[in-house]
């Protein structure tokens, strides 16, 4: 990082919009929000947006809460407490909150924010990083900050290039040679392509970069406008696009990449096929984002475990894993596992085969069960010889079963195999 960078990132604060519940994982997000999800073992989604700003030398953050938020403040106290005053860090947790002339809820992204002015002001950020906190990628925020700054953007916008057919859950947008944005339509139903690349959209990551002055005015006039969504998306983009200047930075001129990284990582895992297949994808020889890098770290609450064990050497009762990631506290007693991905605490029993499953934390896995293609809840108790993964009718009766054939298994759902 060099020094112009280092300095813009020592007056920026992040806002971190962590709120949204995630509805298509389906059971997954009913005690937890999204960005409180499991992830690569020992993180949750949202570490990657705070990774991303520590990083980037941003230690003023700021995190909005609202849906199930329980779950996300506990990691949040739990792993993410060492920022330290003296050092002019702070990490604040903000939930929706009962004030003057407001109802409880934030009713969108910019009333989130505009509801925290007093907080952010309260720091004198000269800027500020609005960040989702349900993505997974490696970005260094201080390169798009130094753009901003540089290109005198109103708002500077991180976008990426998305398939078209996926680019109707995005903010999309038409940029000139210079990077200018022309067009911003959010969540079309009809994309626009790309010039040249008729099955690419320019896709906002929902990143944006202000000068704190700037939005606080820009939020005050949308918090008086009874006709507005209060939306980043929906509301403040388009209108700086059509009356002030908005800036695109392609997230491949800043995103952080190891030897290993062939191409820029960026994923919305906000399916259960999508979550799945991300998870598993970290088990690949060569694996397209790299979580061994410690020159960009993952921040995240490391609970103390002892080291994942492998027991028993018997024909058919053989503790051992091919293409699988294993996480501490995890004993795979007597079990073949094949492409796994097991988060902490995870307990596999003898002649149970397991294959493409994704287990959350301290689930367990009885003798002589097969399962295939799963993602396991967190604590969930597979019972002896239960099969999954062989028989789709069979599968979609007992199970969240989707269309790729991953089936999503809860305790709840286990519980009522025996009613």
């Amino acid at each position: 990082m060099d020094t112009d960078s280092q300095r813009l990132a020592q007056q920026t604060m992040a806002f971190v919009l962590a709120g949204g519940r995630g509805s298509r994982l389906y059971e997954l997000t009913d005690i937890r929000a999204k960005p409180a999800m499991y992830f690569g073992g020992k993180s949750r989604i949202i570490d990657f947006a705070l990774s991303n700003a520590v990083n980037s030398g941003i230690k003023r953050i700021g995190v909005a809460t609202q849906y199930k938020a329980h779950s996300l403040i506990r990691h949040l106290q739990r792993g993410w407490s060492f920022f330290r005053a003296e050092r002019n860090e702070s990490l604040d947790i903000l939930p929706a909150s009962q004030q003057m002339g407001n109802e409880n809820w934030y009713k969108g992204t910019a009333d989130a924010v505009a509801q925290n002015i007093e907080v952010i002001r309260g720091y004198g950020p000269k800027y500020i990083v609005i960040l989702a906190g349900d993505h997974i990628y490696k970005q260094d925020y201080s390169l798009m900050l130094k753009q901003h700054v540089e290109s005198g953007a109103d708002v500077t916008v991180g976008c990426i290039e998305v398939p078209l057919q996926e680019a109707k859950g995005f903010g999309v947008m038409k940029v000139g040679d210079d990077d200018r944005i022309l067009d911003f339509i959010e969540k079309p139903a009809d994309p626009p392509s790309m010039p040249g690349h008729p099955d690419l959209a320019l896709a906002s990551m929902g990143i944006y970069v202000f000068e704190t002055e700037y939005l606080c005015d820009l939020l005050q006039k949308d918090a008086e406008d009874p006709n507005s969504s209060h939306d980043f998306g929906g509301d403040i983009i388009p209108d700086i696009v059509k009356n002030g200047k908005a800036v695109a930075h392609p997230f491949s001129r800043s995103c952080v990449r190891s030897g290993l990284e062939e191409k820029p990582y960026w994923r919305d895992v906000g399916t259960v096929d999508a979550f799945w297949q991300a998870n598993v994808d970290l088990t690949n020889f060569k694996p397209e984002l790299d979580l061994y890098d410690n020159t960009w770290p993952i921040w995240t609450y490391s609970e103390l475990t002892a080291p994942a064990k492998f027991i028993h050497n018997e024909n058919g009762r053989r503790g051992h894993a091919v293409s699988s990631m294993v996480s501490g506290g995890c004993i795979i007693s007597g079990s073949t596992l094949d492409r796994c991905f097991l988060f902490t605490g995870v307990r596999t029993h003898s002649y149970s085969q397991l294959e493409g499953v994704v287990a959350m934390p301290y689930a367990e896995i009885n003798r002589r069960a097969r399962l295939t293609n799963v993602i396991l809840d967190r604590g969930v108790q597979i019972p002896e010889g239960l099969v999954v993964g062989e028989n789709a009718k069979e599968d979609a009766e007992r199970f969240r079963r989707t269309e790729n054939g991953i089936c999503l298994i809860t305790q709840p759902m286990i519980d009522r195999l025996d009613k």
